[in-house]
């Protein structure tokens, strides 16, 4: 038996015992802590039982949650409803639903094809007229937009030509562009400096970078395709549906690029396994850092760390980042093995993994044990677990780290369909609030539009001291004094002349 035959085996044992314990729903009130550590299920969002309150059909298999860097809305992408809604975070009343179904009316929302991702089976048929099923999200522009990647479009039945992704402005809640990816999209992110965005193909081993730095989303366009190994070339049934999750070669997944945007890594969870690593600058990938554990889900970066899941075997591993960097620094091809992780034992099925803003907690879905497990950074080591809706596989912080939402997506016995919404406490919560409040107030300025009107209101007042400045200059008397001054210089000029 080959390693991957091994790792499937392993995870259908952890699948088959999870399914054994039966399905669970928690109650809202549910608790937990470690230490001084503190965490209590507040809320859901349920497609399922539930009270008014509660109960919402459009929480259909639920695949990703990202909350708004203000803390005001957040964001639940439903894979098998096709589409995002949207939560006021601090009522949890619903705010809006995004249907990402396009038709021939909206075919102003598409970008202008590249040179990128070509059809080579569906060439017969208008490709923009479709419904998306929506993965993973990303924030650009300090939250002004929300990238949202479709693992496939309806009609591509095995997801092996282009899918897309839809940019929603978060002012208005609506696409307001449609550009075009890989094959089998699922991991989106957003470099620091605000230039790029990069969408992760987990069906043909294949990282797009869009440039993203105009303010303007009409200028936004392609620059750069870069292969982990080698691109996938597709070529399967149009009538009879395979399963994709599988036999997709490196089967890339988490996706963070590093502080300084130098470096993009990308987790592989099938093939040799592994991180990729792509030089930004020169948009090409430099070999694969190895040495982890196998089946590399999520990956995160927080102070001094590097920070990944691992899915089958349920841990969680880290590396100082600064030793990551270092032996980047020399990669030159091929795999490099980098030893010494730190391993952290959480529940089977460790997916989606994020930490707190000072990096002090690290909160991981386990999808097996349907259990939020809680790491405290310091020691390394698991403080306390809260239940969760079966098969939990998203997560996000917010901001000032007093909430964890997960999203639970189901399988076909059962579970899932929920957003479980937890509120945390734990000494320097308050500090760590304040710390962020910068970035916090900047993307609530941003959302409510308050930050284009300040900028506005500086180019009026510009714009009214040039007009002043122009009417002073256009007064009659100015010219006279003006004028006067100048003769009175030709005068000394004239006389200084003749005197030498």
């Amino acid at each position: 038996m080959n390693t991957r035959s091994f790792i499937t085996t392993l995870c259908w044992l952890f699948a088959s015992t999870a399914l054994a314990q039966g399905i669970i729903h928690p109650s809202i009130g549910t608790k937990a802590e470690g230490g001084d550590f503190k965490i209590s299920l507040v809320d859901k969002k349920q497609n399922y039982g539930g009270s008014a309150d509660t109960r919402d059909t459009d929480i259909y298999s639920p695949k990703s949650v990202n909350i708004h860097p203000s803390g005001k809305k957040y964001y639940v992408n439903s894979l098998e409803g096709a589409s995002t809604v949207v939560f006021d975070a601090e009522t949890n009343k619903k705010l809006k639903v995004i249907h990402h179904e396009f038709k021939a009316k909206d075919a102003a929302l598409f970008s202008e094809p590249s040179e990128f991702y070509r059809f080579t089976h569906y060439t017969n048929r208008n490709v923009n007229v479709f419904t998306g099923k929506p993965v993973e999200s990303t924030f650009s522009h300090n939250g002004r937009y929300l990238w949202v990647p479709y693992y496939r479009r309806n009609f591509d039945i095995n997801a092996q030509d282009p899918s897309a992704v839809a940019i929603i402005d978060t002012r208005t809640d609506s696409i307001v562009r449609v550009m075009e990816t890989g094959a089998l999209p699922k991991m989106v992110a957003t470099s620091h400096d605000g230039r790029y965005v990069v969408i992760t193909h987990w069906g043909e081993n294949t990282v797009g970078f869009i440039d993203i730095s105009s303010a303007k989303p009409t200028d936004w366009h392609h620059v750069a395709c870069v292969e982990i190994d080698k691109k996938l070339q597709l070529n399967y049934s149009l009538t009879t549906p395979v399963n994709r999750d599988n036999g997709s070669g490196n089967a890339l997944r988490g996706t963070v690029f590093t502080p300084d945007d130098k470096y993009l890594l990308v987790g592989c969870m099938g093939g040799n396994g592994g991180i990729g690593v792509i030089d930004v600058e020169n948009f090409k990938c430099i070999g694969k850092l190895t040495g982890m554990m196998s089946n590399v889900r999520h990956l995160a970066i927080r102070g001094d760390y590097l920070y990944l899941s691992i899915n089958a075997a349920g841990y969680v591993q880290r590396m100082p980042l600064d030793r990551v960097l270092e032996t980047i620094s020399h990669m030159n091809g091929g795999h490099t093995a980098l030893t010494g992780w730190q391993n952290c034992k959480v529940g089977a099925g460790a997916r989606t993994i994020e930490l707190t803003p000072d990096g002090r907690y690290l909160f991981a879905a386990c999808n097996l044990e349907s259990t939020v497990y809680v790491v405290d950074t310091r020691s390394f080591s698991v403080i306390t677990r809260i239940a969760a809706d079966s098969y939990p596989v998203g997560l996000d912080v917010s901001k000032d780290g007093r909430f964890v939402y997960t999203t639970s997506q189901g399988r076909k016995n059962g579970g899932g369909n929920c957003v479980d919404i937890y509120s945390i406490d734990y000494p320097g919560i308050e500090q760590n609030a304040k710390a962020n409040t910068e970035e916090i107030n900047a993307a609530l300025a941003d959302l409510n539009g308050t930050a284009d009107e300040a900028e506005e209101a500086e180019e009026v007042e510009a714009e009214k001291t040039v007009n002043r400045q122009l009417s002073t200059i256009n007064r009659p008397w100015m010219w006279a004094a003006g004028g006067g001054i100048l003769l009175l210089g030709c005068g000394i000029i004239a006389h200084h002349r003749r005197k030498h």
